[in-house]
C-alpha cells in the first residue's frame, strides 16, 4: 500500500511539473492560429503557391494572361511581374501593387498544406528563404508585400490586422513556436 502511495505521489509530481509548460504551449498554439488565419487567406495564398502560376481575387482563380513562375518568381522573360505590377496599387486600385511584386519561391508554397505542415514550413530555414525566428518576426513586420495585403486596393484583407499579426507573430515565437 505505501509503495502504491509512493508511486501515485510521484506520478501526481510528475504531472505538476509538467503543467507550467502547458499554457506556455497552448498561448503559442493559439498565437499559430492567428497567424495562420492570415496565411490561408487568399492575399497570401495567391502567391504563396507550390505550382508554377499564382491565383488572383478572392476565389483564387488562375492569373489572367496565363502568368507562370519563371526561373526567378518573377515571370517568364516575355512577362515579368514588374511589367503590370508596380511600387504601388494602380489608381483605380485594380492591379496591386508592391515593391519587388513576385511569386513566394516554391519551398514557401502553403496551398494544399494543413496548419500543422505549414508551421513546420515555417519555422524551417531551408525553407523559409533562410529566416531564424526573430527574423520571421522582421518580416511580418516590415516586408512591402506583406504589408499590401492590408492595402489591397479593391480587395479583401486578412481577418485581423496587420499588428493583430506582428502582436501574434512576437507571441508565438517567444512561447517556443509550437506547431499543431
Amino acid at each position: 500500500m505505501a509503495g502504491g502511495l509512493g508511486l501515485s505521489v510521484a506520478l501526481g509530481a510528475t504531472l505538476v511539473a509538467a503543467q507550467p509548460d502547458r499554457p506556455r504551449t497552448e498561448d503559442s498554439l493559439q498565437a499559430f492560429a492567428r497567424i495562420a488565419s492570415v496565411m490561408r487567406h487568399p492575399r497570401c495564398l495567391n502567391c504563396h503557391q507550390a505550382g508554377e502560376a499564382p491565383r488572383q481575387t478572392d476565389a483564387r482563380t488562375p492569373h489572367l494572361m496565363l502568368v507562370a513562375r519563371g526561373p526567378d518568381g518573377f515571370g517568364t522573360p516575355a512577362l515579368r511581374c514588374p511589367a503590370c505590377h508596380q511600387e504601388t496599387n494602380t489608381a483605380d486600385g485594380r492591379v496591386p501593387g508592391a515593391p519587388s511584386w513576385q511569386l513566394a519561391p516554391k519551398s514557401m508554397g502553403w496551398d494544399g498544406i494543413a496548419d500543422a505542415g505549414m508551421c513546420r514550413a515555417l519555422k524551417n530555414v531551408e525553407r523559409n528563404g533562410q529566416r531564424t525566428l526573430p527574423d520571421l518576426v522582421k518580416h511580418v513586420t516590415t516586408d512591402p508585400l506583406v504589408l499590401w495585403a492590408w492595402n489591397p486596393g479593391e480587395r479583401t484583407t486578412p481577418p485581423i490586422t496587420h499588428g493583430e499579426l506582428v502582436e501574434a507573430m512576437k507571441r508565438w515565437v517567444s512561447t517556443g513556436a509550437a506547431c499543431p
